[in-house]
Parts: structure tokens; C-alpha cells; sequence
């Protein structure tokens, strides 16, 4: 088996919760996409990161069934383990800081995959959906044919404060287990919630204008601020598990 870390990014207060994250240092173990993907699903990270280059930030994200332009959470655990200024993807470059307990990224909403963001009147609906049986859309009173993407579950908790409770559910899958959302997160079968999801809180930061305190899943937390030009910082603890 290649060697690879595993991260837990955008734990709780307390170092509890996040999501984990897979990342193997030395991406050119397996230098072809194939190989990656395979490794990809049988790890079955939301997301594993090889590391093509470690000084200058060059990095390749997978989910368990396909590859991604960008993602947030690799992205974030993936900064703090290298310590680095930026990180290179497809999308684009991810600017990236440490400050104190956090990692920081800064992205663009475009770079994120699609997303359905539904908001809720408050968090205790939030708390009460139901996941999804396997392979169906997500039933968060969005009408299936709307539904692009995750389904990213949202409701004020302190609007003044910026504090927002949050739940993800993956897309829809077909009957070959290939999921049709077409981004980060995909289900693959196994991941039936979000523990926490970068991308979609940088889609809701981008479009409510402001800084954001998200608490999602049972615990994880998010942190965002609005930056000049379409830029969203995100950022979160990361927590090496091995």
C-alpha cells in the first residue's frame, strides 16, 4: 500500500469531528491518473490529495470516483501539512496562511463544485432532516429536478453573530454507482452525510457578502471572510491522525 497521511480538517473547538482527508507526500509514487483514482476508492476518503510537488504546492484531489479542479477541505488540511504560501490545482492558485490554531485558504466561488444551497427558519429544522436513503437525492424540500450537486442545508443560528448551522448530503447516484453531481464530495454509496465541506461554505460566504461561523455535521467548524475581487477566505483546524 503507498504511505499517506490522514488529516482530520475543520475540526471543532475542542479537536473533535472534521472531515477526514487523505494525502499522499510523494505523489509520484503513482504518477498516472488511474492508478490515483483506484487508490482514491479503495481509501474511500471524501478526498485523497497526491502531492506532486511539496515546495512549490502542486497538488491533484480525487474523490472516490472521480478527479476535482478544486476542493476545499484537501485543500486546507493539505496547506497546513506542507506549510506552504499557496497551492497549485487545476482550478487555479489557492493562496494559504497559518493563523494560530487555523488554516487558512483563499479561493474563488467559481473554482467550487456545483451546490444546491437551501436555506432552513432555523437550526433545529436543519438538525431534524433526515439522510437520504442511498442513491436518492437529497430530500431537503428542493424539487429534484433543481437539485445541482450536494444539497448544503442551511439556517441562521446568530445572524448578527454570523453563526450558521449547516448539514451536507451528497447527490444522486446512478444505478452504476457513478455519482452525477460531478464534484467534490461525490457519493459513492458509503458517505451518506458531509462531515464538513469547504466549497459550499465558500458558495454561501460568496453569496451572502459576509464573514461566516459555521457549525456543520455533528460538530465540525468552518470559518469564512469575504475578500476584495470575488476572493473567500476558508479556514479550519487540521488535526494529523497518521
Amino acid at each position: 500500500m503507498t504511505d499517506y497521511d490522514v488529516l482530520r480538517v475543520f475540526c471543532g473547538p475542542n479537536g473533535g469531528y472534521g472531515n477526514e482527508l487523505g494525502v499522499v507526500r510523494e505523489g509520484s509514487v503513482l504518477p498516472e491518473r488511474s492508478d490515483r483514482q483506484e487508490l482514491a476508492a479503495k481509501l474511500g476518503f471524501s478526498e485523497t490529495v497526491f502531492v506532486d510537488d511539496p515546495e512549490r504546492g502542486v497538488i491533484d484531489i480525487y474523490t472516490p470516483t472521480l478527479r476535482l479542479p478544486f476542493a476545499g477541505h484537501p485543500c486546507v488540511g493539505t496547506a497546513w501539512l506542507l506549510d506552504v504560501p499557496e497551492l497549485v490545482t487545476p482550478a487555479g492558485v489557492v493562496g494559504a496562511r497559518l493563523d494560530g490554531e487555523f488554516s487558512w485558504i483563499e479561493a474563488r466561488a467559481e473554482w467550487a463544485p456545483p451546490c444546491t444551497l437551501r436555506q432552513y427558519a432555523s437550526a433545529a429544522e436543519v438538525d431534524a432532516l433526515e439522510v437520504p436513503p442511498p442513491g436518492e437525492r437529497s430530500e431537503t424540500g428542493v424539487p429534484p429536478e433543481e437539485v445541482l450537486g450536494r444539497t448544503y442545508a442551511w439556517a441562521w443560528e446568530d445572524e448578527a453573530a454570523g453563526r450558521v448551522r449547516a448539514r451536507a448530503f451528497p447527490a444522486r447516484i446512478d444505478e452504476r454507482g457513478d455519482s452525477r453531481s460531478r464534484g467534490a464530495g461525490a457519493c459513492t454509496g458509503s458517505i451518506e452525510e458531509d462531515e464538513a465541506t469547504g466549497a459550499a461554505a465558500l458558495l454561501l460566504t460568496e453569496r451572502l457578502g459576509r464573514a461566516l461561523n459555521i457549525t456543520q455535521g455533528r460538530g465540525s467548524q468552518i470559518l469564512t471572510a469575504p475578500q476584495p475581487h470575488g476572493w473567500v477566505e476558508v479556514g479550519g483546524r487540521v488535526f494529523l491522525e497518521r
